[in-house]
Parts: structure tokens; sequence; C-alpha cells
């Protein structure tokens, strides 16, 4: 890999301009992630080769040997690649601990799901519009980041007595401007938490996913072992939530700072599921994701890799690829057909919540510009500070003016 990289910075305050950059100077860039050496996959085609190539594996143990040592312990980066759950795992492996959860995220399930996800998101509503309406709210802390949360507690199985601590912790990792900093030990404080919770649960069955894996494992060890549990439950808190907190937040920014578009969904031009697509592309949930290795000397749009090389997968760059949108790749366009974007992944890895995302996006926003049409933004985008992490794309703040809630 050449010596010369490109440094990615987790508190940039332009990161597609940062990613302009980086496609401009290839299809694949040599950075450096959180002091780790890899390469960027920038462009679209280049992401998309990268997530299904035959050569290329989520498994550290193609990682070589003497970088992988000298990757600095800690980091965002470290906890993603050294995780043991189905997101690492390939081939049959994979398959082996996707498959007791595909039953959560079935259109079956969501069904069944939904009506909890419309109660909680009117409960919301009707909370902020008790608030001042010419007084700046924080849609990220008041709305986009209690809704999901809820929502992934009430499938997961979350006995009432432990939300309270679980929130504050959870409110760190997803840089909701709480009382605590996101940190290593904080993570273990959660870790440790998430084990008496399932243990509870393991007591007191219920009706959600902990107990459906509990007796899984209880009947089927060779399914899922203990540490795979364990590991499971935590992806599933953690993922299940934190990249939808930034879809909404990032498609109320969108859409507030575009009224013409909002007066497409008000005028049933297109459906809010448009929007959630179309954000989804513009401002994908997430950066930066670690990572991949080749397995074997490859060459990928006319780049050699070297055998145990990482590849970071760029989603946010990939959605804003002139090659694949056109030169307006970077103005939000509800009406853009298809969107066909890389947010969720693609192949094996496709993000098994997806389902689940898209449905608390369009419900949430539906809901929230039905009840206050005069919502504007309380401060410009570029006056909002990133959340500071190379992996989630989002703003720590989305200030708005509600304005007066909607006659009913």
């Amino acid at each position: 890999m050449e010596d010369s990289r490109f440094v990615l910075d987790p508190a940039t305050s332009d990161l597609h301009g940062d990613d302009d950059l980086l496609r401009k100077l290839g299809p694949l860039v040599p950075v450096t992630a959180e002091g780790v050496p890899a390469w960027a996959a920038t462009r679209y085609a280049t992401l998309l080769a990268v997530l299904t190539h035959p050569d290329l594996s989520r498994e550290i143990r193609y990682w070589d040997p003497a970088q992988r040592a000298a990757s600095p312990p800690g980091t965002a980066i470290d906890r993603i690649v050294t995780d043991t759950s189905m997101l690492n795992a390939e081939g049959e492996e994979h398959r082996r601990l996707r498959a007791p959860l595909t039953a959560a995220f079935t259109p079956r399930r969501l069904t069944w799901l939904r009506p909890r996800i419309e109660q909680l998101t009117a409960e919301l509503i009707d909370r902020l519009a008790e608030m001042p309406p010419d007084q700046p709210v924080d849609m990220r802390k008041e709305f986009a980041y209690p809704l999901p949360r809820d929502v992934i507690s009430y499938m997961i199985g979350v006995p009432a007595a432990r939300q309270e601590r679980l929130h504050e912790l959870t409110d760190a990792v997803a840089q909701v401007g709480g009382s605590l900093d996101d940190s290593p030990d904080l993570r273990g404080d959660l870790h440790v938490l998430l084990g008496q919770i399932i243990e509870e649960r393991r007591e007191t069955p219920g009706e959600d996913l902990i107990t459906d894996l509990i007796e899984l494992r209880e009947r089927d060890g060779e399914r899922l072992s203990n540490d795979e549990l364990f590991a499971t439950i935590e992806l599933l808190l953690i993922a299940g939530h934190v990249t939808t907190v930034n879809l909404i937040t990032n498609a109320i920014g969108a859409l507030v700072n575009a009224p013409d578009q909002v007066q497409l969904l008000r005028s049933g031009r297109c459906p809010y599921s448009a929007a959630v697509e179309e954000t989804l592309r513009w401002d994908s949930p997430i950066a930066y994701f670690p990572m991949r290795y080749a397995t074997r000397d490859v060459e990928i749009d006319g780049v050699p890799l070297e055998a145990g090389e990482p590849v970071l997968a760029c989603f946010a760059s990939a959605g804003r690829d002139p090659e694949q949108y056109g030169q307006d790749a970077d103005v939000f366009d509800m009406t853009r057909q298809p969107v066909n974007h890389l947010s969720f992944g693609h192949g094996p890895h496709f993000c098994l919540g997806a389902p689940l995302a898209r449905l608390e996006a369009e419900v949430a926003l539906s809901a929230l510009f039905e009840a206050f049409p005069r919502i504007a933004p309380a401060a410009a985008p570029d006056e909002l500070a990133p959340l500071d992490t190379l992996l989630g794309n989002s703003t720590r703040t989305m200030p708005v003016l509600l304005g007066p809630r909607a006659t009913r």
C-alpha cells in the first residue's frame, strides 16, 4: 500500500466534501482510519464489487498479522472488527448465526409490530406538541432517538426496571447529548447490564427475541453458543437502533431544508417511503464501515491489493457518486428513480433489520410532517456539529421550530 494516505477525520465538519475528494482520488484510495491503514472503496461500482467479491472476507483471521497487531485498541474500528456475532462471520458460519433472527424481521412480524410503532410515534408527537412551538426542539434527542430505542427494547424484551439505565448507556453510544460520553468503560458497563437482562429473561421468559434466542440455545446449543447468544443480542440492541436514529435525524434535516420536497409528500406525488430511500442514498446513516480483508492478492477496479490488506466501505461516498447518480448526485430529490443505494449493504451481509428501519422511518416522518405543517429548521445545516465518529453519519443535534400542531 502506498505511504501517502488520506487521513479520515472523525470530527470533520464536511464529510461529503471529504468524500468528493476521495472519489476524485480513485475507486480504491489508501487511507488511515483511526490509526489503521486501509483501502477506502469510494465509488458506487467499487463498493458493490467489494461487498460481493469472493476474495474479500469479513473474517478477521485474514487480516495481515503485523497490521492487526499494530492496530490501536479501544477504537470504534476495533470494536467492529473484533465483534464475535454474525457481523464478521462468513459462509456457513454466517448462515448459522443469522438464521435464528430471520423470523424477527419477516413481513408478518413487522405487520404485527406496526401498531406498536405507530403508538410509540403518536406518544412522541403528543409530547412534542406540549413544547413551546416557537422554541427550538432537538429532534434527534426528542424524536429520532427514543422511537427506535423503544422499538428495539420492546422487540428484544428489556424489562421495565432495566430500561432507564440501559437508555442512559445507549444515549452515549447513540450520541444524543446525554450526561455520559461513549468510551470502552461505558461499553463494558453496557455489556454487564445486557448480561443481567439476559439472565432475567432466562428466569422469566416472554414473547421477545431474548427469550426466543435463549430457547434456541437451550434446545440446540450447537446452533448458538452462550457467547454467540450474548454477542447477537448486543448487536441487535446497538445496530438495531443507532443507525435508525441517524436515518430519521438525517431525513428530518433534509426535508426541513427542502420545502419543495415536503410539498411533494403533502400533495401525495411522492410517498414517505421515497423520502426514506432518498435519505438513505443522499445522507447514508453510515459513513465508513470496517473491514473486508483480501484473502489473496487480488485486483479491483485496476487497483492491486495484497493478501491481508483491509478495505473500508464508504457508504456515504457511494451514495453521492456522480458516475452512478449523475451530476446532481449531491441534490436531495425524491423523484429520483430508481434509487438503488447500498446503504444497507449488499449480498449475504445485507442488513437484516432494513425492513424495520424503513418502517420506523416512514411512520415517524409521516406522523411528524402531518402533525406540524409549519416545521422549519432552527439552524443552518453547516452550523450543526457532526457525530465525531468514523462510523456514523449524522449530526449531534437537529434543532427545528415545530410551529403549531395541525388541527385534527
